[in-house]
C-alpha cells in the first residue's frame, strides 16, 4: 500500500517544525541530512549483522529504529531541497507513483527484486555518500522488514514527539537526561506506543503527556 498523500504532508509538517526547533533559519542553513543518512545505514547494518566471520542474529527491531531515523533525514533532505514543504510533498508523491524498481548508482543499474536487505542497506549508503535517495529503495527496505507505510507514520510520530520532548527538556545545551530508570527513552518511546491510540487526532499530545509523565518520575530521582 502506497503511503497517502495525507500521511506524507503530515510527516513533512512534523519534521519541518522539529527542525525549526534546532534553527529558525534551518533550510538556508544547507545542512548535509545526507551524512545522517550514512551514519544511520551503516548502524542499520551493524544491526544486521555483516561478519561472515561469526555469528551474528539480526535484531530486527533495533533495525526498523533505524529505518524511523533515516526517514527523519530522508524528509528534511527533501524539504531543503525544494525550498518548502509544499514543494517537497509534491516531488516525493509524484516519485513514489512511478512505482520504480531499480536504482541507477555509479554507471550501475540495481535491481532491487534480486538484493537482499543488506545488499539494499549496501546501496543506501553509497546513494547517500553521493547526496542522493531513492524512495523506491527505501520503501523496499520497509517490505524487508516488514513494515509498511502505516507503521512507518506511527513509529515517526512517536519519535518525532520523542525527539521535541528532548529539546524541550534540554537535549541541545546537555541537560536532558536520556537515561531513565536504566533504559534509554527510545525503549520507554516503544512501551508507550503499545499502548496509545496512533488513530486519535490527539495523538501527539497523548505521546508527549506519557513520556513527561515517565520523564518526571526520573527527575525527582535525580539528586
Amino acid at each position: 500500500m502506497m503511503i497517502s498523500e495525507s500521511q506524507l504532508i503530515s510527516m513533512l509538517d512534523l519534521q519541518d517544525g522539529m527542525n525549526s526547533r534546532v534553527s529558525a533559519d534551518w533550510v538556508a542553513a544547507n545542512n548535509n541530512w545526507h551524512r545522517g543518512i550514512q551514519v544511520e545505514g551503516v548502524e542499520a547494518i551493524e544491526h544486521h549483522g555483516w561478519k561472515w566471520w561469526k555469528k551474528q542474529e539480526c535484531d530486527m527491531a533495533q533495525l526498523r529504529m533505524e529505518l524511523v531515523d533515516i526517514w527523519h533525514f530522508i524528509l528534511s533532505a527533501a524539504i531543503q531541497q525544494c525550498g518548502n514543504v509544499t514543494r517537497a510533498r509534491g516531488q516525493m508523491m509524484a516519485e513514489l507513483g512511478v512505482h520504480q524498481e531499480s536504482v541507477l548508482f555509479d554507471n550501475q543499474t540495481y535491481l532491487l527484486s534480486r538484493l537482499n536487505l543488506l545488499e539494499k542497506l549496501d546501496l543506501l549508503v553509497g546513494l547517500a555518500s553521493a547526496k542522493r535517495t531513492s524512495l523506491a529503495l527505501f520503501e523496499s527496505l520497509l517490505a524487508d522488514c516488514n513494515m509498511d507505510w502505516a507503521a512507518l507514520f506511527g513509529q515517526y510520530v512517536g519519535k518525532n514527539v520523542l525527539n521535541v520532548f528532548r529539546q524541550d527538556h534540554g537535549y541541545k545545551t546537555g541537560h536532558y537526561i536520556k537515561i531513565w530508570d536504566g533504559r534509554e527513552d527510545n525503549e520507554h518511546l516503544v512501551e508507550v506506543l503499545e499502548v496509545i491510540d496512533l488513530a486519535s487526532a490527539n495523538v501527539r499530545d497523548d505521546l508527549y503527556s506519557s513520556l513527561k509523565a515517565r520523564y518526571s518520575s526520573v527527575r525527582k530521582m535525580q539528586p
